[in-house]
């Protein structure tokens, strides 16, 4: 019986093999400009498919078109309301707020789609709605705002507005331990993902924590993770993460994608500045209806799109890797 099912198995992947991301176009280039990027990080679409990216350097948010026309910016290095330091994660809500993870100020503010600000929440702390270096920020599916509060080794969650409703996490490689969370998204089902970064690896949970799988490893092959950074839910449920390896930029680059509970199902890159290769990509998210994925590169200063091409062709799963599904 159990030949059969990898047999099974084999042939459904195989007939699946058709179709894979394909690049659409980019822009960007190193620079203080508008339309220029200085290690661009973090990306958010909104619902009019307008495009929003963070910047470390630059301390800033740009926005575009959905094809990356300049639409405007707000931002720069300080303290107050507005002001940035190295900003990080920025997720775009359906009613149409942007959230940033104002890293190096340790909190989470939110403005208008054109940059007016809202609120913020957070300071330096490890107390309840307090932040150290908070990299990832996203909208679940009930407006809940989640957080990955990195070097406190924990996720947090809030009301929109900010009030405090609960966590989970310490520093650890145990199931719902972390070792520098970067990045957090939530699937349709309220299932929340975390790149569980220098555990090279993917944790996934219920919408109030409780562990439910993980996968990855470290290294260069199928599911590993040279580092794991940016992390979004696409097409079919599917969890796309942005995998790099931060010291020299010379492994992996690429995006990999799994299923909702972390079979590997394909990638794209590889190092290098040509159109579709990565240096060091970091943030991705995806356009309305899915059809369209965007990647920021902090090495290569630049922002991709990708395109869901359903008559390329891609190589079918090993037939190792079908059996070691069904062991």
């Amino acid at each position: 019986m159990k030949k059969v099912l990898v047999i099974a198995a084999v042939t459904a992947l195989a007939a699946a093999a058709c179709g894979t991301w394909v690049y659409e176009g980019q822009w960007g280039s190193e620079g203080t400009g508008n339309g220029q990027f200085d290690q661009p990080t973090g990306v958010g679409v909104a619902p009019n498919g307008n495009v929003y990216v963070s910047e470390w350097r630059n301390n800033r948010i740009q926005y575009f078109t959905p094809m990356g026309s300049f639409l405007g910016k707000w931002g720069q290095r300080g303290t107050g309301n507005g002001d940035l330091s190295v900003p990080s994660g920025v997720a775009v809500t359906r009613n149409g707020n942007v959230y940033v993870a104002d890293t190096g100020n340790h909190r989470i503010q939110y403005f208008t789609l054109t940059g007016s600000y809202l609120g913020k929440w957070g300071t330096l702390g490890t107390g309840n709605g307090q932040f150290k270096g908070p990299r990832g920020v996203i909208e679940a599916p009930n407006a809940n705002v989640y957080v990955a509060d990195t070097d406190n080794h924990r996720i947090q969650y809030f009301t929109k507005s900010g009030s405090f409703l609960g966590k989970w996490g310490s520093l650890g490689h145990g199931n719902g331990e972390f070792d520098y969370p970067y990045y957090v998204a939530v699937a349709p089902n309220s299932n929340v993902y975390v790149t569980d970064t220098m555990a090279y690896r993917v944790q996934y949970f219920t919408s109030t924590g409780s562990f439910l799988g993980k996968w990855g490893s470290k290294g260069t092959g199928e599911g590993q993770f040279a580092l794991a950074t940016g992390i979004a839910v696409g097409p079919g449920n599917n969890v796309y993460v942005a995998d790099v390896d931060s010291s020299g930029y010379n492994r992996n680059n690429r995006v990999q994608y799994f299923t909702a509970t972390g079979s590997f199902l394909g990638s794209w890159g590889g190092l290098g500045g040509m159109p579709g290769k990565f240096r060091h990509p970091y943030g991705i998210a995806f356009a309305p209806g899915l059809a369209r994925v965007y990647v920021t590169e902090t090495g290569n200063d630049r922002v991709q799109y990708f395109k869901w091409d359903p008559n390329a062709s891609v190589a079918p799963a090993s037939l190792g890797r079908v059996r070691a599904l069904f062991r």
